[in-house]
């Protein structure tokens, strides 16, 4: 394959569209859509479909987009490692919003003190969410919680949280899982790890929340609790450091629940800027399948 059509193309689908494309690449339109269908003459297959005034990907587009990252990534780290041996470019990562802001900091600071010509780009989101950006190759790795379906990413364990439960000040300093029968849980929406582990610890007591509200951030979740809206689950770390942390009240979980490890994990061979960032993961660490 062309490196050059394949370049057209990952640009038409991340700029989303002939034109934005065009403008990024400096060319004109015409030649943009050209290129573009010529490429599919000689795959023998349609990559986009028309989807109103946008282009939106058939399957066969989005199976080539993974081959197109790999590919083209690949050929800009052969092209730099030549050129001077220096770790360059994009480094594109997904986290967890608790490890973006309590783990992560002293890491990604490391990083760009010893790599300064490498632009970071940072996502955060559910472990659901992340996992999704991967299998998109919209990042190139991302800090995700147990449990997660590995699949054929490769990971390698990075940090080990204690979870625990919140309510609001004035309960009782134990609370199991049947005192949270009929009540309502405050949690990360579908896809966030913990709410999963919190559920899971309710159904092993044979007992159901009321109701789930479903918040996008940590400080969020703290306040409410704080407020009396219900109780969740948080690492003690992001608890540390919230400005309202002494606003709630912690419970201990049970030694099970107690512990949970935060995973990188990314699709493929990991590229040099990659390499780089797992060298500055807290040690010890132990490597799985396909690590490098």
């Amino acid at each position: 394959m062309d490196l050059e059509d394949l370049h057209i193309f990952r640009s038409v689908v991340r700029e989303g569209g002939i034109s934005r494309a065009a403008s990024r690449l400096h060319r004109v339109p015409s030649n943009v859509t050209t290129r573009i269908k010529q490429f599919e003459e000689r795959l023998g297959t349609a990559l986009f479909r028309r989807q109103g005034r946008s282009l939106a990907l058939t399957e066969a587009g989005r199976t080539l987009l993974g081959h197109a990252e790999r590919l083209l990534q690949m050929a800009e780290a052969a092209e730099q490692d030549l050129r001077s041996g220096a770790v360059r470019g994009v480094l594109r990562i997904g986290s967890l919003e608790s490890a973006a802001g309590a783990r992560l900091p002293p890491v990604l600071a490391a990083f760009h003190a010893r790599h300064p010509e490498v632009s970071l780009e940072l996502q955060t989101g559910t472990t659901g969410a992340l996992l999704r950006l991967l299998d998109r190759f919209e990042v190139e790795a991302a800090f995700v919680s147990e449990p997660f379906e590995q699949g054929r990413l490769s990971s390698l364990p990075a940090f080990e949280e204690e979870l625990v439960l919140i309510t609001a000040r004035g309960a009782g300093a134990r609370y199991r899982a049947a005192d949270l029968a009929g009540g309502t849980l405050v949690a990360f929406p579908h896809g966030c790890s913990y709410r999963r582990r919190l559920l899971e610890w309710l159904a092993e007591s044979g007992v159901s929340p009321g109701r789930m509200l479903d918040l996008g951030s940590y400080h969020a979740i703290i306040a409410c609790v704080a407020a009396g809206a219900g109780a969740a689950i948080v690492p003690a770390e992001v608890l540390d450091q919230a400005v309202m942390a002494s606003s709630v009240q912690r419970h201990p979980l049970p030694s099970r629940l107690r512990t949970n490890r935060t995973h990188l994990v990314w699709p493929g061979e990991a590229g040099a800027a990659l390499r780089s960032l797992m060298e500055l993961l807290p040690k010890p660490r132990r490597k799985t399948r396909g690590a490098a």
